[in-house]
């Protein structure tokens, strides 16, 4: 049903928007990156931006048997940075799906959680999570810079050429 193929394929191409999304960004400026936006989970685009790579980098890790949990950003986490942290998020799933094996990716197992929670997942399902949990951030992200005046240029979508 999955293999680690697939799965590196899809990553790709949902980082590949996502990267582009973090470029949009390097438009803002320190105050308009770092504005509270009311109506959002996350109030900030530093914010929005740091959780979506964060989470992934934390299921990576439950994954792995490891509890990769960030804080939140400081105001000295800027662009750059963000764009330094979701690249190497990126090579760690890489190389996450490129050690793991079909059997791996969809056999249920016991994992370790936030809180010490022991839940039985499947690993494919859980990197297909956080790649669709990208792409929510990703529309929030969307939202308010055309709130800010600043929209997003089009094709930041999945990308479904080559």
């Amino acid at each position: 049903m999955y293999n680690a193929e697939g799965l590196l394929e899809f990553c790709r191409r949902a980082h590949q928007s996502f990267e582009k999304l973090i470029e949009h960004c390097q438009c803002l400026n320190d105050d308009e990156f770092n504005r509270k936006i009311e109506g959002f989970g996350y109030p900030t685009i530093k914010h929005q931006l740091h959780h979506a790579i964060g989470a992934q980098k934390y299921w990576i890790g439950v994954l792995q048997g490891r509890m990769d949990v960030d804080n939140d950003p400081d105001d000295l986490f800027s662009i750059d940075d963000m764009i330094a942290y979701h690249q190497s998020v990126l090579r760690t799933t890489e190389k996450y799906l490129n050690s793991a094996s079909t059997d791996e990716l969809t056999t249920a197992r016991p994992m370790i959680t936030w809180g010490n929670i022991k839940k039985i997942l499947i690993p494919a399902h859980v990197v297909i999570r956080t790649l669709t949990h990208l792409y929510h951030h990703h529309g929030q992200v969307a939202a308010m810079c055309r709130l800010m005046n600043k929209p997003i240029a089009p094709g930041m979508d999945y990308p479904i050429l080559p």
